[in-house]
């Protein structure tokens, strides 16, 4: 079992969890970890020898944060502000709710969208005349 290590200290004696175990605990495929630590949404303490990265086990509260903001079609740059506020230790409420607040209006207004674009083709399909499959010349 290997340690968490960073800059020669050991962080807590936690465990640290490679990409595959992280991925499996995390309920997502290796590649999206990959893709949130490569944009910056989580990060690595360290690396293994032969490569693999490491992660603190805290990465997994910070994925289901994730899994649950993007759910809601959070943008990335949103959400990586939303975690860089988490991280800094002061209280995000007002960040996450102001976040969720947002696209509360932006489903209200996708939906408005959908209302016309229904009543569109509602009123396209009440006007059609069913031509039995023959071209009126």
């Amino acid at each position: 079992m290997e340690q968490i290590v960073e800059s020669g200290t050991l962080l807590v004696d936690a465990p640290a969890l490679r990409i595959g175990q992280v991925a499996e605990a995390s309920g997502l495929s290796v590649k999206t970890v990959r893709f949130y630590c490569d944009e910056g949404l989580i990060a690595t303490v360290s690396r293994t020898q032969g490569g693999y990265r490491l992660f603190h086990p805290a990465v997994l509260d910070e994925l289901a944060l994730i899994r649950s903001m993007r759910a809601m079609d959070v943008p990335l740059p949103e959400l990586k502000r939303i975690l860089d506020v988490r991280r800094s230790g002061f209280c995000n409420c007002s960040a996450l709710k102001m976040s969720i607040q947002d696209r509360i209006e932006s489903i209200n207004a996708r939906m408005v969208e959908l209302d016309l674009m229904r009543n569109e083709l509602s009123g396209l399909l009440g006007s059609w005349k069913d031509c039995g499959g023959v071209k009126p010349s």
